[in-house]
């Protein structure tokens, strides 16, 4: 995968990224936080795997899954964001970039962008309404909207193969992401957020149907998972329920009996 250092820097001062480079300054440069995230995902990831990494912005959980052995599939709409990709992993054969939004059918989508936070750019607009009225999201701003092409799980696995990982990230489209994935797989993540928990109990819903049956989750950015042992649905949905508003989002993991 060779050095990203001199990328990264290249990436942080190129006038046309400036929009980035708190994201690039926040997830590159920090070996405890990157040895963490290997840790965290290792269980899951195994040498030769494949993954999809769904709203993979500028690749940080990507750098990750490249570490524990995994061939990649990133999937980002944003075309800043993709450059940033295609610049930090284009030379590497087992990493592949789908610049395009994942949904619940081959459409076009209209992806709200969010200039000054460019990680919490949405193609739900209910996901820009439901934070306009909520504490702590008042500095949010979407300023810009623009088309993209959408795919969907199944089209990703029909052309690049069953991924044994799927990290869904999407600020509030992850039900839509899940629409379009009719099978089950052996593990799968995707965020939640407190300002739009109906949606973490219809994701909940969607994936027991595909056979998903065991289930855990991790708050914020934290690395270890919030419950003892994989749990049935029931009890995370009872757990995402009471989260206090200030635990604001974290990510749901989701396992079936083939791992």
């Amino acid at each position: 995968m060779g050095d990203q250092h001199g990328v990264i820097e290249a990436l942080k001062t190129d006038p046309a990224l400036a929009d980035l480079r708190g994201s690039l300054e926040r997830y590159y440069g920090d070996p405890a936080r990157d040895a963490a995230l290997d840790a965290f995902y290792a269980p899951l990831i195994r040498p030769g795997d494949l993954v999809f990494d769904v709203g993979a912005h500028v690749g940080d959980r990507l750098g990750s899954f490249r570490r524990l052995g995994a061939r990649v599939v990133a999937v980002e709409p944003q075309p800043l964001c993709a450059r940033a990709l295609r610049a930090l992993y284009g030379a590497d054969a087992a990493v592949t970039v789908v610049e395009a939004a994942c949904g619940a059918r081959p459409e076009r989508l209209r992806l709200h962008l969010n200039s000054a936070n460019p990680t919490v750019s949405t193609a739900s607009a209910r996901f820009v309404r439901a934070a306009a009225a909520a504490p702590g999201w008042e500095r949010e701003t979407w300023d810009d909207q623009i088309e993209v092409a959408a795919t969907t799980l199944d089209e990703l696995i029909t052309a690049h193969g069953v991924p044994a990982f799927v990290k869904i990230d999407v600020e509030g489209f992850e039900d839509a992401v899940l629409a379009g994935l009719s099978r089950p797989l052996p593990a799968l993540s995707f965020e939640f957020t407190t300002i739009a928990r109906e949606l973490a109990g219809r994701c909940l819903d969607r994936l027991t149907a595909l056979g998903f049956t065991r289930f855990n989750l991790a708050l914020g950015d934290e690395m270890r998972l919030a419950l003892p042992g994989w749990r049935p649905a029931p009890e995370v949905a009872a757990h995402l329920a009471a989260l206090p508003h200030e635990a604001n989002s974290g990510d749901v993991y989701c396992r079936t009996a083939s791992r």
